[in-house]
């Protein structure tokens, strides 16, 4: 139950983030204390205002709010498919953030869109896909591919599900990383990190020698992560 005090204080700090939007250290500010309201209680719902807000300033924020929340998210789902289509590259990125986190066999086309963004022009948000592929659930992973349309990223996603399903295609995880177009690659890269262990990162070193940005980057940071 929330009381009318920290209602209150939501309500305030909605209010300023909208009034704001153009004041770095104001908007970061309440970000930040809206974010702790939110998760004492505050209704998650409030953060429609902010979402639909029609001012491009005051995405970004909406969408970080949404992506630090993680399962307390999931009544704004619906949400999420304009996110995922927004020109900002912030709000795409953070919006793959809250799918990981919240998706299940409901959101197949949810997820759908975040293995197409897969192709997307913008480096970051082919690395936030990458992640997203490598730990997704075989659940979600499933609920996208039967989402998607046939053609190259279902045929992907579907080879990626066999990877863990089945027994992997080690050399085809190779071919695919050394000799696919970059979305094969990025795909293979994510089985190539999800197949890896402590005792064997041959494939993610395969991975960060491979001339793609995102993937190199991804591969090599698995690599450097502590045991």
């Amino acid at each position: 139950m929330v009381g009318p005090m920290q209602a209150q204080a939501g309500e305030d700090l909605i209010e300023r983030i909208r009034t704001h939007p153009d004041d770095g250290d104001i908007v970061g500010v309440a970000a930040n204390d809206l974010l702790s309201e939110l998760y004492a209680g505050y209704p998650v719902e409030n953060l429609t205002r902010l979402l639909h807000s029609g001012d491009d300033r005051i995405l970004p924020t909406a969408a970080w709010l949404l992506s630090e929340l993680a399962e307390l998210a999931e009544p704004l789902m619906d949400e999420v498919p304009a996110l995922l289509s927004s020109p900002i590259r912030t709000v795409r990125y953070d919006a793959i953030a809250v799918v990981l986190e919240n998706a299940d066999e409901r959101h197949g086309p949810i997820v759908a869109q975040v293995m197409n963004l897969s192709g997307d022009p913008e480096s970051a948000i082919r690395w936030k896909v990458l992640e997203f592929l490598t730990e997704a659930s075989i659940e979600q992973l499933e609920a996208g591919a039967s989402a998607l349309p046939p053609g190259q990223v279902r045929e992907l996603a579907e080879w990626l599900i066999l990877q863990d399903t089945e027994e992997p295609d080690l050399p085809g995880i190779v071919i695919r990383l050394e000799e696919g177009d970059p979305v094969t690659r990025l795909f293979a890269a994510a089985a190539a990190a999800s197949l890896s262990d402590e005792q064997d990162t041959s494939l993610l070193q395969r991975a960060a020698l491979v001339d793609q940005e995102e993937i190199r980057s991804f591969a090599q940071e698995r690599l450097d992560e502590p045991e």
